[in-house]
């Protein structure tokens, strides 16, 4: 008897804007497309007209309530909001329940790096995990991103989420760590680089000498800098302009990079401060095509998690502009671990002395970059490997 399709739903906020998440995202359907063809794949996602129009898969929008991520002040939308979590609670099972695995494409997932709400994106986590486990469905957490969370109603949600799924690897040790400090029995979980790191490396594209990219991110800090977010924000912005407007003294051309449309803003903000047309602004839509800007360039100093990972993943030299701890583990597992500066601190000064630091070591760096990619090119056929053992060792289920 011919067995029905294997069928898989990919879940997250995916199609948003972040090209990170979408590049995780490419990066599992490129593992399915090959290793599992005749999988049948849908996604119950942030953006589904972006995830069906680029990806050709069917998609489904994760909350029922189109503005659940915006603050609700009105009586009408408060109440709006709170029925959406009980309709998302039916949608969520139900769109479960027709598949025989569900994968979470990498993402930061399980952490509170950036202001989170528990009741957005780790409620509708704890929904898949739960509703996973209730119908018999496997979850699995490929390659996710955790850290140490205080507010006590999203680590909670966050343990029982990653307790409830079926299969659980991260992208760092530093995220493993989080997990078994917050309660998550690690002892079977295994640690990959990125997925992105997966991705294909496009052709080296014509180079632009003297170019610098410099990746910006619309920062306001953590869960816990609320308070101080404003301040935060400013000090990045000041300082991330400063030094750009330095570098452009010195005659170099600036590209700057986005990593979410939210991004935007900052950009416009550094052109408009700095007023020169060597400072032009990127309008690369993928982390492919942020992979060939950096491969462009000589340089990169870039704050987005996943900026750095394009820089990183096509040789280029690289600075962070930390805001996380995996930011740092990053750029320590690439061979670049004394050339991290912090984003909540951006010291124009200290930055232009790292940087002239990082353009001299320059030949250096771009060998230990090529043996790190390789390193983790094979570790990622590993994971890959096991994730097919994990989540693929039996026939589908009867969905009837």
């Amino acid at each position: 008897m011919k067995q029905p399709p294997l069928r898989v739903g990919v879940f997250g906020l995916l199609g948003s804007g972040n090209l990170g998440n979408d590049g995780s995202l490419e990066a599992v359907l490129g593992y399915l497309r090959a290793e599992h063809p005749e999988a049948v794949v849908d996604a119950l996602c942030g953006g589904p007209e972006v995830v069906a129009a680029r990806y050709r898969i069917p998609a489904t929008r994760l909350h029922w309530y189109r503005g659940e991520y915006r603050t609700a002040s009105r009586v009408g939308a408060i109440a709006a909001k709170g029925l959406g979590k009980l309709v998302d609670a039916v949608r969520t099972a139900a769109w479960v329940r027709r598949h025989d695995v569900v994968i979470v494409p990498g993402m930061g997932v399980l952490e509170a790096t950036l202001p989170l709400r528990p009741w957005g994106f780790p409620y509708a986590l704890f929904l898949l995990c739960a509703s996973g486990r209730l119908v018999g469905t496997r979850v699995a957490l490929v390659g996710v991103g955790a850290a140490a969370i205080a507010d006590r109603p999203t680590r909670a949600l966050v343990r029982w989420s990653a307790r409830l799924a079926a299969y659980r690897s991260y992208r760092d040790t530093l995220s493993r760590d989080a997990m078994w400090a917050m309660g998550v029995d690690t002892a079977r979980d295994e640690v990959y680089p990125d997925l992105a790191f997966a991705l294909p490396t496009p052709a080296a594209p014509d180079p632009s000498p003297g170019r610098v990219c410099v990746g910006v991110m619309d920062f306001h800090g953590g869960n816990d800098d609320r308070a101080r977010a404003r301040e935060i924000h400013r000090r990045y912005v000041d300082g991330t302009t400063c030094f750009v407007r330095t570098l452009v003294e010195d005659g170099r051309q600036v590209r700057l990079l986005i990593g979410d449309g939210a991004d935007a803003a900052v950009v416009t903000a550094i052109i408009e401060a700095v007023g020169s047309p060597l400072v032009t602004a990127s309008d690369a839509a993928s982390l492919a095509e942020l992979m060939e800007e950096t491969a462009a360039a000589d340089s990169v100093v870039a704050t987005r998690y996943h900026n750095l990972i394009c820089a990183l993943k096509v040789g280029t030299p690289t600075l962070a502009l930390s805001y996380a701890a995996k930011s740092d583990a990053l750029m320590e597992r690439m061979g670049l671990g004394a050339y991290c500066h912090p984003a909540r601190e951006v010291d124009a000064d200290r930055l232009l002395e790292q940087f002239r630091e990082l353009e001299k070591r320059s030949a250096e760096l771009r060998l230990t970059l090529a043996e790190r990619n390789l390193a983790a090119g094979r570790r990622l056929g590993h994971q890959f490997t096991a994730l097919t053992a994990a989540l693929f060792p039996n026939l589908p289920k009867d969905h009837s």
